[in-house]
């Protein structure tokens, strides 16, 4: 049976099925009343089959797989020149980390009989919630802005998924978006509200540990949009630690883009670089996100931060990592730019263990 939703706020609950809400009545995100993970040590790397990809941890997801393209296990690689490691998630079906909540998301609505699936985004969620509504076999309509990259929308026109391009910012893309899911066109297979996206970024924090012998780094760096990741992060390794399968929580850092950095603002830190915003990390442009008062909490559980980084900054890495043979996207460059951040100003030391997830392919840029 499909796991019913609550809301944490409100300790209102709601039945699982296709007309379930998209958030709670008193505004805020719901959640999945299930929670499971499985008991005992975990198996070594060597002896897990991998075979289902992030699957492998079917018994930490409170979703049935019903459409997979076997993705996730992204490689784990030693990044020499900035003393970390690089977690390879462009490498992913769509070209973006956005796969993993993709495979969860579109299996959740195949288990609640969902007929059609609605998303607004800034094209990389858009392209993988339209791949992924393909290999089920249902229809998805995509809010993007008017200027989304060729490349994007091409991946979601080529799969069959109708683009509705609005004009305005990323705000009146959700504000449109919303509109068509109040009016009942579809069910709002969201990346930043939908519990089941997040329960498929959580693997993310599985894949780490078990690649790393069941060990956590000392911190991980993170892109921070709508959070979806940073959030799949925090939830992933607090439940291996609730699990007793870990013994402690690496800190979150995270990395907003100038002039779209409410996570910092709210930090108390510098929202823009020297008083200007930059344009290049058009995937994190988000001004008010969905889970914003989650992710504090998470910075604040993991002794984290926030930081926001302006254009010089991120082309200057983004070019560095395209010399090192890392061929990713311009929004993937302000996580490694934020690492060098961070050890600058001493919140990271010169030996801290770390893991930077690179989350979008250059291909995407075209």
């Amino acid at each position: 049976m499909p796991s019913d939703l609550y809301c944490p706020d409100c300790g209102a609950e709601y039945a699982a099925g296709p007309d379930e809400p998209w958030r709670c009545d008193c505004g805020h995100p719901l959640e999945f009343v299930d929670r499971p993970h499985p008991e005992g040590a975990p198996l070594p790397l060597s002896k897990l089959d991998t075979s289902d990809g992030l699957w492998t941890f079917f018994e930490f997801l409170p979703i049935d797989k019903h459409v997979t393209f076997h993705e996730g296990f992204t490689p784990l690689v030693d990044a020499p020149e900035w003393d970390a490691q690089f977690k390879l998630e462009y490498v992913f079906p769509t070209g973006s980390f956005k796969d993993r909540g993709a495979t969860t998301t579109l299996s959740r609505a195949v288990e609640l009989g969902v007929e059609k699936v609605i998303e607004d985004s800034s094209g990389n969620a858009g392209a993988s919630i339209a791949t992924y509504a393909a290999r089920a076999g249902l229809d998805a309509d995509i809010y993007v802005p008017a200027d989304v990259k060729q490349s994007k929308l091409m991946a979601i026109q080529r799969v069959d998924a109708r683009p509705v391009r609005v004009d305005g910012s990323r705000e009146d893309v959700t504000a449109a978006c919303l509109e068509a899911v109040d009016a009942g066109e579809g069910w709002y297979a969201s990346h930043a509200w939908n519990p089941a996206f997040f329960a498929g970024t959580m693997t993310f924090a599985f894949e780490i540990a078990a690649q790393r012998g069941w060990t956590v780094p000392d911190a991980i760096v993170m892109p921070v949009g709508h959070g979806t990741l940073f959030l799949g992060a925090y939830r992933g390794f607090r439940l291996l630690l609730d699990a007793g399968i870990v013994d402690r929580l690496p800190r979150l850092l995270g990395a907003q883009a100038a002039g779209y950095a409410p996570i910092v603002g709210a930090l108390g830190g510098e929202t823009t670089a020297d008083g200007e915003r930059t344009e290049l990390a058009d995937g994190i442009q988000i001004t008010e996100p969905a889970r914003g008062g989650q992710i504090l909490e998470a910075i604040e559980a993991t002794d984290g931060d926030a930081i926001a980084l302006g254009s010089n900054r991120i082309e200057t890495t983004l070019d560095r990592l395209h010399r090192n043979g890392f061929y990713v996207e311009p929004t993937c460059a302000v996580a490694p730019a934020a690492l060098e951040c961070y050890r600058d100003a001493g919140t990271l030391d010169p030996d801290d263990d770390v893991v930077v997830p690179l989350t979008g392919s250059g291909l995407k840029t075209m």
